[in-house]
Formats: C-alpha cells, structure tokens, sequence
C-alpha cells in the first residue's frame, strides 16, 4: 500500500487528534423502560400495525394467498424455499443484484425481519437471513413480511439488544407516508405503499428459522 494516505486514513487521524483532549465522557441516565410489562404483545403489535394502515394476516397459510396475486415477486437469495411453496409467478432473487429499475418493476417483494417492537409496532431488517439489502425493501411498491411471534419483543431498547450495531438496519413503522404543509398524507414517497405481514406462530413447524 505504501505511504499512500487515504481520504478515510485521513479522517480517522482528524478524529482521533481532535479527541486526545476530550473531556471525561459524562455518563447519560438510562432511566427509560428497558423491558415492557406484562401484555399481550401479539395483540399490542397487530393494533399498531392496524393503526398504521398496515394489513396483518395470521398463519403461514395466508402466504400463498397473498402471492396468488402476484405475477413479479423480488425475494432475498437464501429466502425459505418453502415460502414459495406454490407460487407460480416470476422469482426474482437479488443474485446479481437487481437494480433500482428492475425492483421498480416488480409487483413485490416479499422477506423476513430480524425482530419486531410491539410498543411501535415496528419491524426492524439488519440484512441477516431472508431480509436481503436494504434497497430491495424500498423500491418495490408492495412488501410482505413475515415475522414470527417469537422476533416480537416489547420495547425499542429489547429490539436494540437483539440487533448488532454494526448492520446496516432498517425500521419500517407501517407503509411509506408522509405530509405535506397542509397534512395531505401522500403515501409511497420513502418506500413501499403497501406493507403486509404475515404472522407466524413460533409452534408453526414450517415457521421460518426452523
């Protein structure tokens, strides 16, 4: 490599000069709720996610249903082969990469999560098994996902404990909205318009991760 300083070589050494006379680190309370109290947190997760405008579906029987009507479907390369059981449309795997145009085409893409907060009714992605990159999420108009009741946890600090802080993470609370200076929700702006989740019991013996 040489003595070829980089942009990025650079930076760090900016950084780390700058903080030799740092002060002490001032310890920051953590007085907030670290763990949720005794609820239903299936039932709390559906409510926001209704709340949301998203459409919750219960049982690994409803995934087939909801790709019946699909004729384009975008899915992470190591996707459950058994999630497709029956699907008779176009898979498209992100193996190569699918480009922005290609997700633009697709009718859906369909994944798992990495955990879900029942408080926010948030799913959260990190790119780990089934979830794919983050892009493939947010191009596509419609996405499905499947989360098991045993990803659901009931707070945001219980979800950041689960995640590794160095994935890239993605936290989806309903479809893609937004408003403008006079409150006229528009949908579909940041990400898909349409978000559908398929909940699965952690008893289900085709549940995903099994």
């Amino acid at each position: 490599m040489g003595k070829a300083v980089t942009a990025r070589a650079e930076v760090l050494a900016r950084l780390r000069a700058a903080l030799v006379d740092a002060p002490t680190p001032v310890d920051v309370p953590r007085h907030y709720r670290r763990v949720a109290e005794s609820v239903d947190l299936v039932e709390l997760f559906v409510d926001r996610l209704v709340d949301y405008r998203a459409v919750v579906h219960h049982g690994f029987d409803a995934l087939p249903r909801l790709l019946a009507g699909v004729d384009r479907l975008a899915v992470p390369d190591d996707i459950p082969g058994h999630w497709l059981t029956g699907f008779a449309g176009q898979v498209r795997r992100d193996t190569p990469p699918l480009s922005p145009a290609d997700l633009d085409g697709m009718d859906a893409v369909l994944t798992g999560c990495a955990v879900a907060v029942a408080d926010t009714g948030t799913i959260v992605l990190d790119a780990g098994q089934a979830q794919g990159r983050r892009v493939l999420t947010l191009v596509p108009d419609r996405h499905i996902c499947v989360v098991r009741t045993g990803q659901i946890v009931g707070l945001v600090p219980e979800a950041v404990a689960r995640l590794d802080p160095r994935a890239p993470q993605t936290w989806i609370s309903g479809p893609s909205a937004t408003s403008d200076i006079e409150l006229d929700r528009v949908e579909g702006v940041h990400g898909p318009r349409r978000l559908e989740v398929v909940l699965i019991p952690d008893d289900d013996v085709i549940a995903p991760g099994r």
